[in-house]
């Protein structure tokens, strides 16, 4: 059987109800935070809730508390009888009438599922969209929110071109991460990500790397990633190497993955 944590209590899953009426179903109004847990406990969890913080502040919507989160995922794994798990975090904004504006008292809902996975290291090969740019302007580029349809389409769009992610370019033609993960290339100058400056989302991964100083901030095209020594995709849950970009062979630095690799396993 398997079980979830929804606003306040563990229940089966298919005993779980949402109301028809949640904007977090009708209109994707709300955020999310996929994470990791090892030994029973949230892997970089002031991270995730500074995300997530972050992203409530844009969009005015109450949120659980790192204790509440916390206390959640250790109620969820006991249940699931889960170590080393995939957790995701949802939060809709609960029920409201019809119409876009939201409800002036908000009362949201807040999902927790747990799934077994461990951090992973892959090969992948990737296309750049031709359908989706990332909004560098915009102030959702900086939030995880639960309307994920451009990603959906670019994903679709890699798979009919048989690849297993896509790179999304801003709206200036600048390199700004993929469908799920930041984007790491190794250059003549070291390991470098784009900014979120330039539509890069605020990843835990990409935190934790910058502030080991194993990667830096620097703008990039899509000429760049042709001419570097590996190209790499990271998130909280995965190091992916590509191997292959629109069609072309990336040459891939194993001593770079390695050391990305070890910083990433690395748990605080």
């Amino acid at each position: 059987m398997t079980f979830v944590w929804l606003d306040g209590a563990v229940c089966a899953q298919d005993e779980a109800r949402i109301s028809p009426a949640d904007r977090g179903f009708t209109l994707g109004d709300g955020l999310f935070e996929t994470m990791r847990a090892v030994d029973g406990q949230i892997v970089n969890l002031p991270r995730h809730m500074a995300r997530l913080e972050a992203g409530g502040k844009v969009l005015d919507l109450p949120l659980p508390t790192a204790d509440t989160v916390r206390d959640a995922a250790q109620s969820l794994l006991t249940v699931c009888g889960l170590d080393d798990a995939v957790l995701r975090l949802s939060v809709a904004r609960g029920q409201g009438p019809r119409g876009v504006l939201p409800p002036t008292h908000a009362h949201p809902t807040v999902l927790l599922t747990a799934v077994p996975g461990a951090f992973s290291v892959s090969h992948v090969k990737v296309v750049t969209s031709r359908l989706i740019r990332r909004d560098e302007q915009s102030p959702l580029s900086y939030i995880k929110s639960l309307n994920y349809l451009p990603g959906i389409l670019a994903r679709q769009e890699a798979q009919r071109a048989g690849a297993q992610d896509a790179l999304l370019l801003n709206t200036q033609g600048r390199v700004a991460e993929s469908t799920i993960s930041n984007l790491l290339v190794a250059t003549q100058n070291g390991v470098v990500t784009p900014p979120v400056a330039d539509g890069a989302l605020a990843g835990t991964a990409r935190q934790i790397l910058l502030e080991r100083n194993l990667v830096r901030e620097a703008t990039l095209s899509p000429a760049d990633l042709h001419e570097a020594r590996g190209v790499w995709l990271v998130n909280s849950l995965s190091l992916r190497v590509v191997q292959m970009l629109d069609g072309h062979e990336l040459p891939e630095d194993a001593p770079t993955t390695s050391l990305l690799e070890r910083g990433l396993r690395q748990i605080e």
